[in-house]
């Protein structure tokens, strides 16, 4: 795992997290029904979680190849899980929403990673 290319994709992650909450926040309010609206939101707060997450295990005292796993799976949660409900909530093209369900198993199969991750020796 380069750790320097982690730390450098969560800053953007981190980055695009904020600056698409304030988006919504200033300019999406008064154009976007409350249910986009809060499928908006959801992106937001999932993106925000495992930005944190991902910055967190990037530290921990695990394997490499390990955390590698687990930060791929979360990058890509963020990708399908967060991308597909910001474009969903913007289009209003519901198909996208075909792709939330693989971001949310990219979750949880970077949880389940991350649970079975060795120690460095391993």
């Amino acid at each position: 795992m380069n750790k320097l290319l982690w730390i450098k994709i969560t800053a953007i992650s981190g980055a695009l997290a904020v600056a698409l909450g304030a988006f919504a926040a200033h300019g999406l309010k008064n154009h976007l029904s409350p249910q986009l609206m809060q499928t908006y939101q959801t992106a937001v707060q999932y993106h925000f979680i495992h930005t944190l997450a991902l910055l967190a295990i990037i530290n921990l005292p695990l394997s490499k190849r390990s955390l590698a796993w687990v930060a791929r799976s979360f990058l890509l949660g963020i990708l399908l899980f967060s991308g597909s409900l910001y474009a969903l909530a913007l289009t209003g093209i519901s198909a996208i929403g075909l792709l939330t369900p693989l971001g949310g198993s990219a979750f949880i199969c970077g949880w389940l990673l991350l649970f079975t991750a060795k120690s460095p020796q391993n």
